[in-house]
């Protein structure tokens, strides 16, 4: 059994983390951490959690998190960078759902994140944890950075088109769409319930933190500088995204019958879907799945390619990919416990 950890029960990933966890078959849920409802009992406040565990809340303790085979940090950013040199150094593997080790310039983090990075040294250490890219170094991670959930839906639609030098890689759109779950579940008045409703809007136009993860993420897919225009929205409702990516085509690409790209590329991917030709992913047929749903068209037959891709935030945008790639570091097959379809209605 995998003896697990997590820090940070109380948000919408950790739940998430829980919900999937404890029917996960080899896995052992050995403590869950939080200041704020340490003493209280897991279930009491997710009564959806009764039955299936027994845990309190605790205070978090670097000496009990070590004795883990593996520790996953659902916090914001700037938790899991005070801890993981401990655990690193008492052999204990880390999943870190936060953006602390995702960036790999350093400057860069510090510029987005408006803080000096605490262990700068270990960020070269960090496996950044989007399998379909990174399977083989995922196996070996003792720290494992998780992609954020805009930057997953981002880089799989991409990434075909990026791998095979099929587009102008200084041109390209991402147009993206967010639940509110997305934003966490602190208590913030743009998040209520009246705010939201009936609305639709732009947000972090000017600049989102995920932006440099994202071109981080398709500089390395395309083996060389890319150009991105990423606009973030928020939609009212409680999970999904829905990424719209535009990208002109070059020769090659419009030379290319680009479903048959798609589909060779994720064949052998068990959380990536090539929908039919005509067919267009909706946010509803992945709700609660570790899945990402993908469809491309060529508007007009012209030199633009339309990729849309969507996924559950909190599940292939987080939780989920977090415990596949949880599953390939110890060994185990990548779908075991997440392998559930999407809920309808």
């Amino acid at each position: 059994m995998i003896k697990v950890g997590i820090v940070g029960g109380t948000g919408y990933t950790g739940v998430e983390l829980l919900r999937l966890l404890v029917s996960h078959p080899k896995v052992e849920i050995a403590l869950i951490t939080s200041r704020a409802e340490s003493g209280r009992r897991v279930d009491d406040l997710f009564p959806s959690l009764r039955g299936h565990i027994e845990l309190g809340f605790s205070d978090p303790d670097d000496a009990e998190l070590a004795a883990c085979d593996v520790v996953f940090f659902a916090t914001p950013h700037n938790v899991a960078m005070r801890s993981v040199p401990t655990l690193l150094a008492a052999g204990t593997r880390v999943v870190d759902l936060s953006a602390d080790f995702r960036i790999r310039d350093v400057k860069l983090w510090e510029h987005w994140y408006n803080e000096t990075h605490a262990c700068p040294e270990l960020i070269a250490d960090a496996v950044y944890g989007l399998p379909e890219r990174n399977r083989e170094q995922i196996r070996t991670a003792q720290l494992l950075a998780c992609p954020g959930c805009y930057p997953t839906a981002v880089q799989l639609g991409f990434m075909p088109l990026l791998a095979a030098g099929l587009v102008n890689t200084q041109s390209l759109i991402a147009n993206a769409v967010s639940g509110v779950s997305g934003a966490g579940r602190q208590a913030k008045i743009d998040n209520l319930l009246t705010e939201v409703s009936d609305s639709f809007k732009a947000y972090a136009v000017s600049g989102h933190r995920h932006l440099p993860e994202i071109e981080q993420g398709l500089a390395d897919i395309a083996g060389g500088p890319i150009s991105l225009t990423f606009v973030p929205h928020l939609a009212p409702m409680i999970r999904g995204i829905h990424a719209t990516l535009y990208a002109t085509l070059n020769d090659a690409g419009r030379a290319a019958n680009l479903q048959t790209v798609f589909e060779a590329f994720y064949r052998d991917e068990p959380f990536v879907d090539v929908l039919p030709s005509g067919q267009y992913p909706q946010t509803r047929s992945v709700r609660g799945a570790n899945t990402c749903q993908l469809a491309l068209t060529v508007p007009g037959s012209r030199d633009t390619v339309v990729v849309t891709a969507v996924e559950d935030n909190l599940v292939k945008g987080a939780a989920g990919q977090a415990i596949q790639c949880m599953n390939l570091m110890f060994g185990e097959d990548e779908s075991l416990g997440i392998a559930q379809p999407g809920l309808l209605p």
